[in-house]
């Protein structure tokens, strides 16, 4: 049914979507959809944290596979995974982490980019042994700024404007460069 929700997504997109369509796609009948799910929302609700299991789990085997030497090297691990989600995934480039839809999708206490925030600040502590504390802020602030540019670069070129890619991963590092703990290096290469 998820499968269905996303392929519909890309179609039709979320105010097209029908619970009839999704089980109609599924090849289920609405009744068995409705034992799972009271709503389109919540089907999409779903969609979209298993969205989020699967960057987590993307990034955080991409920080084991390339041995990262430097914190940037960690940003631009997370900006890859995802822009091949935003090419790659369906629907995920029409509901990004449910913002689309609502901005506390992931979690009714938050809004989604503050729980893409804690999930990046986890794994970037534990990759270099730093207090989650001291990246929260840094790491909430920079989500928002990249999902502002990136967002950008998506209208702009459904492939991501590559010049923008670019700018918003300057801006990045350029913010955290000035907020990472003592002993991290502050000079760092430019992405372009």
């Amino acid at each position: 049914m998820l499968s269905a929700c996303a392929e519909l997504i890309d179609e039709v997109g979320y105010d097209g979507l029908t619970t009839t369509l999704i089980a109609e796609r599924a090849g289920v009948a609405v009744g068995s959809l409705y034992q799972f799910f009271p709503d389109k929302r919540a089907v999409v609700q779903e969609l979209t944290l298993r969205n989020l299991d699967r960057f987590v789990r993307t990034v955080s085997a991409r920080f084991e596979q390339l041995e990262l030497e430097h914190w940037w090297d960690a940003v631009d691990a997370v900006f890859d995974v995802y822009l091949t989600m935003h090419r790659e995934v369906p629907a995920f480039s029409r509901l990004h982490f449910g913002d689309v839809v609502d901005l506390r999708l992931l979690d009714p206490s938050k809004d989604n980019n503050a729980v893409i925030a804690e999930k990046l600040t986890g794994l970037i502590a534990e990759e270099f042994g730093l207090d989650p504390a001291d990246l929260l802020l840094p790491l909430a602030v920079a989500v928002e700024a990249a999902d502002a540019v990136l967002h950008l670069a998506f209208r702009r070129d459904p492939a991501g404007d590559r010049t923008l890619v670019a700018e918003a991963k300057e801006l990045v590092r350029g913010y955290l460069s000035n907020r990472m703990p003592d002993g991290h290096p502050k000079d760092l290469p430019s992405p372009r």
